[in-house]
């Protein structure tokens, strides 16, 4: 089994907030990332997937084919858009990484299979010391 991992960039504004708690209920809980005017990211997102290699190319996926993958259902959805107000698959989510996380692995997970590999990681940074991995 090899597992091969493609890298993409979004940039997106979210905010932290339940919408029945007080501005100062959520400041407590979510600190800044609850500010009422939003704030953003610039993320990065590893996509990994595993299988065997198709032994006349070598390849476990076409990579050029992933990215086009992940290009389609995930980013031009979310880059430079606001998480809470303008993405169909998280407007109705508390954004935070964790849950993008599982968000963009249901995005790909079949278009990945069709493909011929089996999705393994989605893995996203929303600062350069922190982020998240979903194994599915």
């Amino acid at each position: 089994m090899v597992h091969i991992t493609r890298r993409e960039r979004f940039s997106a504004a979210h905010k932290l907030a339940h919408p029945n708690w007080s501005n100062e209920k959520n400041h407590d809980t979510f600190g800044k990332c609850a500010n009422p005017n939003w704030h953003g990211h610039n993320y990065n997102l590893w996509v990994t997937v595993k299988g065997e290699p198709e032994p006349l190319t070598g390849f476990v996926v076409d990579l050029s084919a992933l990215g086009d993958v992940i290009k389609d259902k995930v980013i031009q959805h979310v880059d430079h858009k606001n998480l809470n107000l303008d993405v169909p698959f998280t407007k109705h989510l508390m954004t935070s990484t964790e849950n993008l996380a599982i968000a963009i692995w249901n995005e790909l997970e079949n278009s990945v299979i069709k493909l011929g590999a089996e999705l393994h990681c989605v893995k996203i940074s929303e600062t350069e010391n922190n982020y998240v991995e979903y194994f599915g």
